[in-house]
């Protein structure tokens, strides 16, 4: 095993966590450009931190040693949604996994489809009539909102727009409390951010659990009858669901979509996005590629092992950058560029290394 590239630096003062989240492209590719490598090593969060930007380490990563490497229970995830599929490891991760896969397939996904057309129809009918510059990523927003919303908890704008105006500010304010500091001050007519956030969630908590005593219908009566670990658990998985984490990621992935076809040169790519479904699933699949609307995810090394043939001793951090592993060249050819067509059966090979 070699060492990892780069320095984690000394604590405290050779953290790198402002310069990252100030910009994760640039911090990334720097990195990868200086030490000819795509992992290397840099403090995060004040703790030494091997970034994977190769398919290769995220799927040890990720799949093949997962065991290895766990979720932090000090993220700030787990205080702001509880424990939830994203926050668990191991066996039981699994098991909620296998629960929950139950709610997304088959008739599940069949009888929310009229529901799903018509808020769509409503709130795109006008972008191509208005004739006037639009911001779309919010128009997207509001419609990844009133999809989540109706959808996992039966609140729909037209029907409830009181609740839903209620819920909708309240997931704003306990977002904010994901980019803020974790600091809570409340005093006479000031509350940090982080303190709003969590009287946002304990709000919308309350209102998640009477929906789960009192409503048989839809997702949540499914939800409120699957074998989840405990009595808090479905609670804690709609308060995700309904999260401003979901609209902003659907919102970043239709802009990016927008933008991506937008233009004359891209006349031939809309016309058979329109007319040929498998081209327009290759298409949002490149996207995604290019424009992951997430930064990736950490794990700390639960011991001494290895990603991508280098050393990580236990207690370091790991975290893979989706953006840089999904332009990793070694499976993506023309990595940078806009190809739906490697999506097809002629780029078969490269895909199958990639999954």
């Amino acid at each position: 095993m070699s060492k990892l590239p780069g320095n984690a630096g000394a604590p405290l003062l050779g953290d790198k966590s402002l310069e990252f989240y100030r910009d994760p492209v640039s911090f990334y590719r720097q990195r990868v450009e200086k030490h000819r490598s795509r992992v290397f090593q840099c403090r995060l969060l004040n703790r030494p931190t091997a970034f994977i930007c190769s398919v290769r380490g995220m799927r040890e990563l990720l799949c093949e040693k997962s065991n290895l490497f766990l979720k932090d229970p000090t993220d700030l995830m787990t205080n702001m949604y509880g424990d939830t599929i994203i926050t668990t490891n191991g066996e039981e991760a699994c098991l909620l996994r296998l629960s929950l896969t139950s709610l997304f397939t088959g008739s599940c996904l069949e009888s929310s489809s009229d529901y799903i057309t018509s808020v769509c129809v409503r709130c795109l009918k006008d972008l191509s009539l208005s004739g006037q510059p639009e911001c779309v990523y919010s128009v997207f927003k509001r419609l990844g909102t009133e999809l989540v919303l109706g959808l996992f908890l039966n609140v729909r704008a037209e029907e409830q727009p009181e609740q839903f105006q209620e819920i909708m500010q309240l997931c704003t304010q306990h977002w904010h409390g994901l980019i803020s500091a974790p600091v809570s001050v409340k005093v006479p007519l000031w509350s940090s951010g982080f303190s709003t956030a969590l009287d946002a969630r304990d709000k919308l908590m309350d209102i998640i659990k009477d929906k789960l005593e009192n409503d048989t219908q839809g997702f949540v009566g499914s939800l409120g009858s699957l074998p989840l670990p405990d009595s808090n658990s479905a609670s804690q998985h709609l308060l995700l669901f309904i999260s401003a984490l979901i609209p902003k990621a659907v919102a970043s992935v239709l802009t990016s979509f927008t933008l991506a076809l937008s233009g004359k040169e891209q006349e031939e790519t809309r016309r058979r996005a329109r007319e040929e479904p498998d081209y327009l699933h290759r298409v949002l699949l490149e996207v995604q590629r290019l424009w992951p609307p997430f930064i990736g995810g950490r794990r700390i090394a639960d011991q001494d092992s290895n990603l991508a043939g280098f050393h990580v001793p236990k207690g370091h951090g790991a975290i893979y950058i989706s953006h840089g592993v999904h332009r990793d060249p070694e499976v993506f050819e023309q990595p940078n560029d806009f190809v739906p067509e490697r999506w097809s059966g002629s780029w078969k090979p490269m895909i199958d290394l990639a999954c």
